[in-house]
C-alpha cells in the first residue's frame, strides 16, 4: 500500500522546540512513519537552517525570523504562501495559526485539496478570558489585540479546512460556539504521552538533592509563564501551604514573560527560598524532573487538554487541578487527583491534604497512570489521527 504523503505546517520546529504543538507532531509522525511520509515545514527558529530527518520525519527550513510570535509567524505564513505551488502532499495538516498563508494561497488558485486543521486551545476561547481581566495597561491592551486577531485567523482556517480535528469535547463546544463550524466537520484526537519514558522511577534521588529537595515536599509545575497558566493563583496558594509544611519547595518548570513579576510577588512576601525556577529544559530531563515530585500542580484558567497533566499521571503523581475546560477530561476527580474551583485557597487544601497523606499520594498515582496507558497514549493517539487522515482523503475524494 502507497503511503500517504503529509505536508505539516508549524512555525517553531518541533525538533528543537518542546512545547504541545510540537510534541504531537513528532510523536505521531515517528509513529505512522510505515504508513504516512511526513514533511514538517517550519520557520527559521532556534538557528534552523538546514533540512533533517528524524525518526523517519524530514523538516524543512522556511524562511522566517527568529523573533518573537507574530512577527516571525507573519513572515512565514508569507513564505509558504509563495511556495503553495511546489509544496506537493496528499493532505496538508496545519496547526492553529500556522498555516493561513498556504490555505489562502490556496483559495486563491482554487485550488481544492484535503486540509486537516489541528486546534489545540481555541483562540477565541483565550481571547474571551482575556477580556474577563481587563488590562489597562498598553502591555496588556495589545495582547488582547494580538489575541483577537490570531483568533480570527483560526477561524478562516478551520472554515477553509476540509477536517478540523481538536484535542477534547471541551474544544468541540468552543468550536463550534466562536467560529461556527459544523460538528460533524470536527473530531477529537487528543494529544499523548509515552507511558515508556514517563513512569515512575528513583533514578531522580541525586537530582532532588542537587535542587536542594531532599527530604523536603516537591509541588511541581510544568508550562509556560504566561497568564493563562494561572501561576499567581499558586504563588497565592503557597502562602497557605508554607504555614503548614514549613520546607515545601515549588518546583517551576518552563520559562515565559510572567517570571520576573512572579519572582518579585516571591520576593515580597518572603516566599523566594520556597521557590526553583529551572528554565525551559529539554525533554530528557522532563521525566527526572517529574520523579523528583510529590505532587503535580497545573492552576490554568484555560485548557484545551494539558500534556502536562498526562505527563504527570503517567509518572504516577497525583495532581491538582482547575476544574475547567478540557482539564476535567483528562483526571479523574477524587481517583487520580482532585479538581478544584478556581482560586489559591481551595487549591492550597488540596496540596496540603496530598502533602500530609503519603499512601493518598501513591494510591491517586497509581490509578492515574492506569488512566492515561489505558486511554491516552501516544501509540493510541497516533491510530486515531491516522483514522482521521483516511476520513479527510474520503471526503476529499466524495465532494
Amino acid at each position: 500500500m502507497k503511503k500517504i504523503s503529509l505536508a505539516v505546517f508549524s512555525t517553531q520546529p518541533p525538533h528543537l522546540y518542546f512545547g504541545g504543538v510540537e510534541r504531537r507532531i513528532i510523536e505521531t509522525g515517528k509513529r505512522l512513519r510505515n504508513k504516512v511520509e511526513t514533511e514538517v515545514y517550519s520557520g527559521m527558529k532556534a538557528g534552523f537552517r538546514k533540512p533533517v530527518r528524524i525518526d523517519g520525519i524530514a523538516f524543512n527550513p522556511c524562511f522566517s525570523t527568529d523573533l518573537l510570535f507574530p512577527i516571525d509567524n507573519w513572515f512565514f505564513n508569507n513564505t509558504l504562501a509563495s511556495a503553495a505551488k511546489t509544496i506537493k502532499a496528499d493532505i496538508y495538516e496545519v496547526h492553529s495559526v500556522s498555516g493561513y498563508g498556504f490555505l489562502k494561497a490556496l483559495r486563491r488558485r482554487r485550488q481544492k485539496s484535503p486540509i486537516v486543521h489541528v486546534i489545540h486551545g481555541v483562540l477565541a476561547d483565550e481571547y474571551s478570558k482575556l477580556l474577563k481581566q481587563e488590562s489597562s495597561t498598553l502591555r496588556g491592551k495589545l495582547a488582547n489585540l494580538l489575541m483577537w486577531r490570531l483568533s480570527k485567523l483560526e477561524e478562516e482556517s478551520a472554515k477553509l479546512a476540509t477536517v478540523v480535528v481538536t484535542v477534547s469535547q471541551y474544544s468541540v463546544e468552543k468550536i463550534i460556539r466562536f467560529y461556527k463550524i459544523d460538528k460533524a466537520k470536527i473530531s477529537i484526537v487528543p494529544n499523548g504521552v509515552d507511558t515508556k519514558i514517563f513512569k515512575p522511577s528513583r533514578s531522580s534521588l541525586a537530582l532532588r538533592k542537587q535542587l536542594g529537595l531532599d527530604n523536603k515536599p516537591c509541588v511541581l509545575f510544568v508550562g509556560r509563564l504566561i497568564p493563562r497558566k494561572g501561576l499567581t493563583f499558586l504563588v497565592e496558594a503557597a502562602r497557605n501551604v508554607v504555614r503548614e509544611f514549613k520546607q515545601t519547595v515549588f518546583l517551576i518548570v518552563g520559562d515565559g514573560p510572567m517570571r520576573i513579576h512572579l519572582v518579585s510577588y516571591l520576593k515580597k512576601h518572603n516566599l523566594l527560598e520556597n521557590f526553583v525556577f529551572t528554565g525551559d529544559v529539554s525533554d530528557t530531563w522532563l521525566p527526572i524532573l517529574y520523579n523528583c515530585a510529590d505532587v503535580f500542580a497545573l492552576p490554568s484558567v484555560q485548557e484545551g487538554q494539558g500534556i502536562a497533566l498526562l505527563e504527570a499521571q503517567a509518572t504516577a503523581k497525583p495532581v491538582v487541578a482547575f476544574n475547567i475546560g478540557g482539564v476535567r477530561e483528562n483526571v479523574l476527580d477524587k481517583r487520580s487527583g482532585f479538581l478544584v474551583n478556581p482560586g489559591s485557597c481551595e487549591l492550597a487544601d488540596a496540596l496540603m491534604k496530598l502533602l500530609g497523606n503519603r499512601s493518598l499520594r501513591e494510591k491517586m498515582g497509581g490509578e492515574g497512570r492506569r488512566f492515561v496507558t489505558n486511554n491516552l497514549s501516544w501509540d493510541i493517539c497516533a491510530n486515531k489521527m491516522l483514522k482521521a487522515y483516511f476520513g479527510v482523503l474520503e471526503a476529499n475524494f466524495s465532494s
